[in-house]
């Protein structure tokens, strides 16, 4: 059974608030604008109510509230390493697409995966089958959700993501597959 997600409230950091619901951000920004650039950003440090005062007054708990149900929209969208290499062995033409950059593709990635290039995209978009399933992966399972949601909103309605990546994926399902973590520069 998961871990039960902490309840949110306006003395929370956004650390705090990105910790508990790492899909926090794309929601604030999708609903409100508020994270996505350097102009709406927030600091890692700002309340969640200071967030919401200095953006036109948002009242904690809508905010609360969309961030709690665009989490749960974000599990929809995942599919766990287990129900994914049933559908993998059950659809062998399934599209797979890994949405790393080309480094990390060509030094581990799953087989039949398709590096996702812009190229690609515009590939599937105007050919591809807006009916068959679709899987997006990434190192842990984050940046894949933004990319399942593009899909999704261009009609591929069978999109979904790989829940904790090809790491998730390595531990639980193939452990032959090297693990790798990204070192970021200070």
């Amino acid at each position: 059974m998961p871990d039960a997600l902490p309840p949110l409230n306006g003395d929370m950091t956004m650390s705090q608030v990105l910790q508990a619901y790492p899909g926090a951000q794309r929601a604030l920004f999708a609903r409100y604008h508020i994270g996505g650039c350097r102009s709406c950003g927030f600091q890692p440090g700002e309340t969640l109510a200071q967030v919401c005062e200095r953006n036109e007054n948002i009242p904690v708990a809508e905010a609360i509230a969309h961030i709690q149900e665009s989490h749960q929209s974000d599990a929809s969208l995942q599919i766990s390493p287990h129900d994914f290499e049933q559908l993998r062995r059950a659809l062998p033409d399934l599209v797979l697409l890994d949405v790393r950059t080309r480094e990390e593709h060509d030094a581990v990635k799953l087989p039949g995966a398709r590096l996702l290039t812009q190229e690609l995209v515009h590939e599937i978009f105007t050919h591809g089958d807006k009916t068959k399933p679709v899987v997006l992966y990434d190192h842990t399972g984050s940046r894949s959700l933004d990319a399942a949601a593009y899909f999704i909103g261009h009609g591929f309605g069978e999109t979904k993501c790989l829940a904790g990546g090809i790491d998730a994926y390595s531990q639980e399902i193939d452990p032959t597959l090297p693990r790798y973590r990204i070192e970021i520069e200070a």
